[in-house]
């Protein structure tokens, strides 16, 4: 699995990035070897990703490769729709995925990623980024 780069107000250049490997697919270039890129418009949104609990669950995730949500719910001891919740959202920003879950299945949560690889520079801030949560 490849480790997931996360950026926080890095649009402008993500934009140019996917302008010049388009450019470059075009001219035949192998680009098998790009790197999963989540940008975040700010560090509240970061601060989502990476709160104590979603970290705790990515980690027990990671550890105990749980067969379902409820099992994912008893190894980090919290409410099992708190937890569904929170691997909803880490499934809609493509950091988890689920497998099965078909009519009257489990759903179990899989890592999508080996790792998370996080980018902020902050020389240069144009301050579009908005306010740190963390």
């Amino acid at each position: 699995m490849p480790t997931l780069k996360v950026t926080v107000g890095e649009r402008n250049r993500l934009d140019q990035r996917t302008r010049s490997r388009i450019k470059a697919a075009q001219e035949g270039e192998d680009l098998d070897d790009a790197q999963p890129v989540l940008n975040f418009g700010s560090y509240a949104e970061l601060s989502r990703l990476l709160s104590p609990k979603n970290l705790e669950l990515l980690e027990a995730i990671s550890e105990h490769d749980p067969e379902s949500i409820r099992e994912a719910a008893e190894l980090v001891d919290r409410d099992y729709k708190q937890v569904h919740r929170n691997l909803s959202e880490l499934e809609d920003i493509g950091v988890i995925e689920f497998e099965g879950g078909g009519s009257g299945q489990a759903k179990k949560p899989i890592l999508a990623y080996d790792g998370l690889e996080i980018d902020i520079p902050f020389s240069g801030s144009n301050g579009n980024v908005g306010e740190a949560a963390l």
